[in-house]
């Protein structure tokens, strides 16, 4: 049996450990949900996905965070997260995108997080909102948000 394993693709358990970790901010938030407290939720959320994050075998940085833009509890661009051990990564995170609809008991509110080797990650810098789509490099060609 061949191995169709490309670098691309990220380990299975780390893929797993990254789904643990938005579990955690949601399981972190579920008791705030429809309490009225958006920013009680929101550093529930942070603070369930900053623990798991911590026990991550990885050396990650945050380059896109949540709390700047907001003034909200948050993990903030430049964090290390992690413990530190291979493989190299960066990390955009959102542990409670859709505070008020969390906050309001209304659906559709979500943890968020994407992962990409160290340096690939585009980094916004100061940007607050931008339109975003991904895809495979082999459709590159056929994205356009216009």
């Amino acid at each position: 049996m061949t191995s169709d394993r490309s670098p691309e693709r990220p380990d299975r358990n780390l893929a797993l450990e990254l789904v643990r970790v938005t579990e955690a901010a949601a399981l972190a938030t579920a008791p705030l949900v429809g309490a009225g407290d958006k920013e009680a939720a929101d550093q529930a959320a942070v603070d369930g996905m900053r623990y798991m994050l911590h026990s991550v075998q990885m050396d990650g940085v945050v380059v896109i965070g949540e709390g700047e833009k907001d003034e909200a509890p948050m993990l903030y661009n430049g964090e290390q997260i992690g413990d530190g051990s291979p493989p190299q990564v960066d990390i955009a995170v959102d542990p409670l995108e859709g505070t008020t609809l969390a906050a309001n008991g209304m659906p559709s509110a979500l943890a968020v997080i994407a992962l990409s080797a160290r340096g690939t990650m585009f980094d916004p810098g100061p940007v607050m909102y931008m339109e975003k789509m991904a895809g495979a490099p082999e459709i590159a060609d056929l994205l356009d948000l216009d």
